[in-house]
């Protein structure tokens, strides 16, 4: 049995009593306003975690047929999929394993429409609000100039919504409810009259619920409003929110060199391990250490990969790293896992679960085989 100090990094450390908190507030929110909660499996698709996470929420949504057999699978509970479009050869598939399909045009709606009701599930539109409110995360904003995502209300066809029992809108990324709030009344005012007609609408993802200044009020009464006012069921498609602050990422230093600055060379990556702080970008929080200069001793966290700019950040200590000291990255459940690589043949980190009791189980150990299994 290893502990949170004994794992072999570089490792992914999924924190059980850290998770637990996410979802009791998740579950508090189902409670207080009857709407459902759906894990977000793009975020966070650790399945081994889906027996306890379907303990407190109502399901999984996925983005195309692996996730949503996943869910299927794992969860085994309200099974929600999403797709720009959807592929031929695996659409009945999917209507075999889904609850909620949501379209993202007419033309894929009318091309599949009739057979999803041969399933009986229930169909929706996605719709774009065009209402922006993100600052900085111009990548993941989906209602930004040109956006493939959700239909506008210009291309809105109101008389081609026969079969049509629900309306999606996605368009937060880690944001509070005040942005809800403003994209909802945005929603309101363009698609507000078709509301009545629908059996739900799903306020999608992006909703940071259980970061400690998030005001769940607010989010609340969101959800009543809309289901006081136009009779519908309400869902949420958070990720982030079930995984934050949930884990970590165990790393080794190799060797500490320098050049200008020291630098500390790693056996974890950002472009393989936690391709966000390069894709956002962003500077994960790391135990133990501050911004740069803050501590005696700045150093330049970066990896063993041959990629000039895989660098995690500048960070600060109390005392010089040394071959051999071990680092941990937090908030490492989120957008880690389901997005890592092997660029460079880099092994991809173990998975362990770390327990309450401060024991670690292994999870998952990766090998050459994983690499090249890929690969042909």
């Amino acid at each position: 049995m290893y502990t949170l100090q004994s794992v072999p990094t570089p490792c992914y450390v999924i924190d059980e009593a850290a998770l637990v908190r996410n979802l009791q507030i998740l579950q508090g929110v189902e409670k207080r306003t009857g709407a459902k909660i759906l894990l977000a499996q793009k975020c966070f698709s650790n399945f081994a975690l889906y027996p306890l996470i379907g303990k407190y929420i109502s399901g999984t949504t996925a983005s195309g047929l692996f996730e949503a057999k996943l869910g299927a699978e794992e969860m085994q509970k309200e099974n929600h999929v999403f797709s720009p479009a959807f592929r031929a050869e695996e659409f009945e598939e999917i209507c075999s394993i889904c609850d909620h399909i949501v379209f993202n045009s007419f033309a894929q709606k009318d091309k599949w429409i009739k057979t999803a009701q041969k399933y009986g599930v229930s169909c929706g539109i996605r719709i774009n609000p065009e209402c922006s409110t993100q600052q900085g995360h111009a990548i993941y904003d989906p209602c930004a100039p040109g956006s493939r995502l959700g239909v506008t209300l210009e291309n809105f066809r109101e008389d081609d919504l026969d079969g049509v029992e629900g309306l999606h809108f996605h368009t937060l990324c880690e944001q509070n409810s005040d942005d809800l709030k403003t994209t909802l009344a945005a929603v309101e005012e363009k698609f507000g009259k078709y509301l009545y007609g629908m059996k739900w609408l799903n306020f999608g993802g992006g909703h940071h619920i259980t970061r400690s200044d998030y005001d769940l009020r607010t989010l609340e009464e969101c959800i009543l409003h809309v289901r006081q006012k136009y009779g519908v069921e309400v869902y949420l498609e958070p990720g982030e929110a079930v995984a934050l602050n949930a884990g970590y990422l165990a790393t080794t230093v190799l060797e500490v060199v320098h050049n200008g600055i020291d630098i500390a060379l790693l056996d974890t990556s950002a472009a393989c391990h936690m391709p966000d702080v390069l894709e956002m970008p962003y500077r994960p929080p790391l135990c133990g250490a501050g911004e740069k200069g803050e501590k005696p001793y700045t150093y330049r966290l970066s990896s063993c990969t041959c990629l000039a700019g895989d660098v995690i950040g500048d960070y600060s200590f109390d005392a010089p790293l040394q071959e051999g000291d071990r680092l941990y990255f937090q908030d490492m459940a989120i957008y880690s896992m389901v997005k890592n690589n092997t660029f460079n043949g880099m092994p991809l980190p173990s998975i362990a679960l770390l327990k309450e009791d401060g024991s670690c189980r292994i999870l998952k150990r990766f090998s050459y085989a994983d690499f090249k299994g890929r690969l042909g």
